[in-house]
């Protein structure tokens, strides 16, 4: 998101002043520090030296430069770079002065501190480097810190400005959105109300019940009629009149094809098993019956 690389300009404020404050310090305190009695050697009054330049004069620049970017920019990969200039400032306020006596013959090129008593000098070597160094390398820091991290608000408002730029280049571009004008009816043709939905149906007395499809038509042409049409009405079935005797009772021959129990005596004869042969013969067996004695055969 191209919005996150902007950051409010009161981000760094503080400590992009509090930079340019000390850098401003470090670099001019040993042309002015002689006036009050708070020097380092030579102690004189806008005297330049080597040693000044480069121990003093360059990282107070550093530190005062970057706390302006720090404190103008309004762009995060910018107020990042000002801050750790700074701090490169910082760190060489408190090893330069150390570190140059390895090509100054051992001794350090910025001189010593000019005062003639324990607190003095330690004063004088505190103001000039090694504290001065720490206080500006910890509010570089600082800053490094708060342009560095990407908060909530920040990416919120990334979002809200970018959704604004793009709305913006769309309108600038003709590309933005017209509303859809609402469908007219053509002349002549008037629009037909539609079904208005009813109440669903439900299981309680009362309820709203769907209407019964209507019977469907055949297109036309069709030769074939609609399957409601083809079927016929059943005929209704044609049942018997009663018959009646003029007493009213039926006839022997309605109710019942043979005669009452008990009417007749049971003859072999009146059997119809026996007496109605049917369409077969008779089974005849082919074997002799048994004679007398219980033998089949004479011996």
């Amino acid at each position: 998101m191209a919005g996150i690389t902007r950051i409010p300009r009161s981000r760094g404020a503080v400590s992009g002043l509090l930079l340019i404050l000390l850098g401003a310090w470090g670099g001019l305190i040993p042309f002015v520090g002689p006036y009050f009695h708070y020097a380092y050697t030579p102690d004189k009054a806008w005297s330049y030296t080597t040693g000044r330049l480069w121990l003093e004069i360059l990282p107070g620049a550093a530190a005062l430069l970057g706390g302006l970017v720090v404190l103008a920019s309004a762009r995060r990969p910018l107020a990042i770079t000002g801050a750790f200039l700074a701090a490169l400032g910082g760190a060489w306020f408190v090893v330069g002065n150390l570190v140059s006596t390895f090509w100054n013959g051992s001794t350090p090129q910025a001189g010593v501190p000019a005062g003639g008593t324990i607190t003095r000098l330690a004063l004088e070597e505190l103001g000039f480097f090694g504290g001065l160094g720490v206080v500006i390398v910890f509010f570089a820091a600082l800053a490094l810190g708060r342009c560095a991290v990407v908060g909530v608000k920040d990416a919120a408002l990334a979002a809200q400005a970018d959704g604004t730029a793009a709305n913006a280049g769309l309108a600038v571009g003709g590309l933005a959105a017209e509303p859809e004008p609402e469908s007219q009816p053509e002349a002549g043709i008037q629009p037909q109300p539609g079904p208005q939905p009813g109440p669903e149906p439900g299981p309680w007395p009362g309820a709203w019940s769907p209407e019964p499809p209507a019977p469907s038509t055949p297109p036309p042409g069709n030769p074939y009629p609609p399957r409601q049409q083809a079927v016929e009405p059943r005929q209704q079935a044609v049942q018997p009149a009663s018959v009646t005797s003029p007493g009213g009772q039926l006839p022997p021959a309605a109710t019942s094809q043979f005669p009452p129990a008990g009417s007749q005596p049971y003859t072999e004869d009146s059997d119809p098993l026996t007496h109605d042969a049917g369409p077969f013969p008779p089974t005849i067996s082919q074997f002799p019956p048994t004679p007398p004695g219980g033998q089949d055969r004479p011996s």
